[in-house]
C-alpha cells in the first residue's frame, strides 16, 4: 500500500467512475484500475462494485474510506503547516538569549523585523538562559538562534559578532562607593566582591579582565546570572561587576561605570553550521548582523 493508491481510492469514491476519476488524477484509466486492483488485493476485500461504467463502495468500502478520509486530511493538514513554518513571509522562528538582552535589545529587533510587510506574519518563541544552556539547546535543534557570549571549540557552530556590552559595578546603596559615577577597576580591590559563576561565560570574561589589570579579587560568593547577583549585593554581600540590566531600581543598588576600556564583553549570535534553515530564519539572521554591527547595548540613543 502506498500514499497514491489512498488518494486514487478517494477520488475514485467521489466521482463513483474510473475514467472521471483518472482524468481527474491525471493518470490513465488502466493504471488507475490496476491500482486499486492491488489495493483489494492487498486488502483482502473489493472496495467497488463495479456497474457498467460507474461504481459503487462496497460495504467495506465505505468503511475504509472514513479512515482513509481521515488519515489523508491529517496529512493535509500537516503538509500545510508545514509550508507556513517554511514560509518566506509566515515562518516561524524559536530564539533564545541571555537575561541582559531581554528587556532592550531583542524586543526591539524583533519588533523592527516584524515591521516589514513581508515579515509580518512570521512567528517567534522566546526563551531566556544562561550562555551554556543556550548553546545546548541550540545543538539539540531547540532553539534556531540563540544570542550569548562566545564559546570555545564548538566547531559546528557560527558566532557572529554583534556588539560590545558594557560591564558596571554595582554597590550597596550605603556602600562607601556608592558617592562616585566612575571608579577604576584597581579601586574594588579591597572589598569584597560578588561574581559570576566560573562555569558561565560571564564569570569566565570577568575573571580574564581581573587577570590583565593585574587584581585578584576578594571572591566571596559566586551567581549565575545577574538576578542573583543584583539580590546579593542589594543585600550587602559585597559588589559587583555586572552586565547591565534595564530595571535597576528593583534593588537597593548603586551602578557605577568602570573607566577602564576593556571592560565589557561581546555579544554574538549562534547557530549552527552546515544545517537548513528555513527561509525566516535566513531572513532574520541576515536583518540582525545587518543592524547590529559595532554598536554598544547602553547606547540608547
Amino acid at each position: 500500500m502506498n500514499l497514491n493508491q489512498l488518494y486514487y481510492f478517494r477520488t475514485v469514491a467521489k466521482f463513483q467512475h474510473f475514467r472521471k476519476a483518472a482524468n481527474e488524477l491525471n493518470i490513465s484509466q488502466p493504471s488507475l484500475s490496476l491500482a486499486i486492483s492491488n489495493l483489494e488485493k492487498e486488502l483482502g476485500t473489493y472496495l467497488f462494485e463495479r456497474q457498467g461504467r460507474n461504481v459503487t463502495l462496497t460495504k467495506y468500502g465505505k468503511l475504509y474510506l472514513e479512515y482513509v478520509e481521515e488519515a489523508l486530511s491529517i496529512l493535509e493538514i500537516g503538509e500545510k503547516k508545514l509550508k507556513q513554518v517554511t514560509s518566506d513571509s509566515e515562518g516561524h522562528i524559536d530564539i533564545a538569549y541571555i537575561s541582559p538582552l531581554a528587556s532592550y535589545f531583542i524586543p526591539k529587533k524583533v519588533r523592527a523585523f516584524l515591521e516589514y510587510d513581508n515579515n509580518k506574519s512570521i512567528k517567534f518563541t522566546f526563551r531566556q538562559g544562561i550562555t551554556s544552556e543556550l548553546i545546548d539547546g541550540l545543538k539539540n535543534s531547540k532553539y534556531d538562534i540563540v544570542f550569548c557570549s562566545y564559546v570555545e571549540d564548538e566547531d559546528d557552530i557560527v558566532f557572529d559578532l554583534l556588539f560590545k556590552d558594557k560591564l558596571l559595578l554595582i554597590v550597596p546603596i550605603d556602600h562607601p562607593l556608592s558617592k562616585l559615577d566612575f571608579i577604576d577597576l584597581k579601586d574594588i580591590v579591597k572589598y569584597p566582591l560578588v561574581s559570576y559563576e566560573k562555569n558561565t561565560a560571564l564569570g569566565k570574561v570577568t575573571m580574564d579582565i581581573f587577570k590583565k589589570a593585574g587584581i585578584n579579587p576578594n571572591i566571596i560568593c559566586q551567581s549565575e546570572d545577574e538576578n542573583g547577583i543584583y539580590g546579593l549585593v542589594s543585600e550587602g554581600f559585597g559588589i559587583a561587576i555586572v552586565a547591565d540590566i534595564m530595571n535597576p531600581n528593583n534593588f537597593k543598588i548603586k551602578q557605577i561605570k568602570i573607566n577602564d576600556l576593556n571592560c565589557n564583553r561581546s555579544i554574538y549570535m549562534a547557530y549552527k553550521k552546515n544545517t537548513y534553515q528555513v527561509p525566516a530564519v535566513k531572513k532574520f539572521i541576515k536583518y540582525i548582523n545587518s543592524t547590529s554591527k559595532d554598536i554598544f547595548i547602553n547606547d540608547r540613543n
